[in-house]
């Protein structure tokens, strides 16, 4: 529920009766993940909780639900003719919990606090991720809107007030400090954890091998480093100077090879491959890989 909280708190206190339908069970292959969730207003469908699959029925479901305030738990599965008469034909099982947002959900909602969708499932709060983004250009602005739309809390750092605006930067932090000096203190107030993201675009001479020092020297999940292949270069020797020399955490030049050029394809591929470290996953065509795609993999 969690990744449609905001847009059913709005309907909440626009004074919509809401029925929500969780994925509570998946064997097999699913187009979404367990806990996803979608709701139903009656007239409106918040969310999406199999890609498109069984959802009208689950719409169903979630009527009678607002009829009579009954809580219910429904099944697809490869073995029911009904799966396929709706949509379910990726070979998966689905077990969906279909219930009013009560006055106890709505709380935990808006606390951030566990979910009991039913007494076999509770959800937690997601992890809160963090973006630091050191450059304030057309390539940053891009990305961070990106990195937002899909959950991080993004900062952006830049000396120059100019250039770090709100109207260019619209919905995240905005820090105007020279990036050395605030990224020193962010680490030694332990704001930064292994599910923060650190992105170094600027590649200003002035402080870039330290700052990558730096955010090397912190727990950072992800540390990369826009650049070309002589500033990468001179970047290594530069950090070699300092006396960094295990690079292995370091994706320099930042980004996977996506033929990438324009602002926006950059910024896909830069949040292409902090996906692919935050997961553990190889990057590779789905279509080269075997087993199911929505795989729980473990973080590198």
């Amino acid at each position: 529920m969690f990744e449609i909280a905001d847009r059913l708190l709005a309907a909440v206190d626009a004074g919509k009766r809401l029925a929500v339908a969780t994925a509570i069970s998946i064997e097999g292959s699913a187009p979404r993940t367990v806990g996803t969730s979608m709701a139903f207003d009656g007239e409106a469908v918040i969310g999406s909780i199999a890609g498109g699959c069984v959802e009208g029925a689950v719409v169903e479901t979630c009527e009678l639900v607002l009829a009579d305030g009954i809580p219910r738990t429904v099944e697809y599965g490869v073995s029911d003719e009904t799966a396929f008469s709706v949509g379910l034909t990726c070979g998966g099982r689905l077990r969906i919990h279909v219930q009013p947002l009560d006055d106890a959900l709505i709380d935990a909602l808006r606390a951030g606090t566990a979910v009991e969708v039913c007494r076999d499932f509770t959800e937690k709060p997601p992890v809160i991720r963090r973006m630091i983004i050191f450059g304030a250009m057309e390539f940053s602005a891009v990305l961070a809107a990106a990195a937002t739309a899909i959950g991080y809390w993004v900062t952006v750092c830049d000396p120059r007030a100019l250039f770090a605006t709100v109207e260019r930067f619209p919905g995240v932090e905005l820090v105007v400090q020279w990036p050395t000096g605030w990224l020193e203190r962010e680490i030694s107030t332990g704001s930064i954890t292994d599910d923060t993201a650190i992105c170094v675009l600027s590649h200003d001479a002035r402080f870039d091998a330290e700052l990558v020092a730096l955010a090397l020297s912190s727990p950072a999940g992800y540390v990369g480093a826009m650049g070309s292949r002589n500033t990468h270069d001179r970047r290594v020797a530069s950090l070699a100077e300092r006396g960094v020399n295990d690079l292995t955490r370091l994706h320099s030049p930042i980004g996977l090879d996506l033929g990438a050029s324009t602002p926006a394809e950059t910024a896909i591929s830069i949040l292409a491959e902090v996906l692919a470290v935050r997961s553990g996953s190889g990057a590779a065509p789905l279509r080269s890989t075997t087993g199911t795609i929505h795989q729980d993999r473990v973080r590198a």
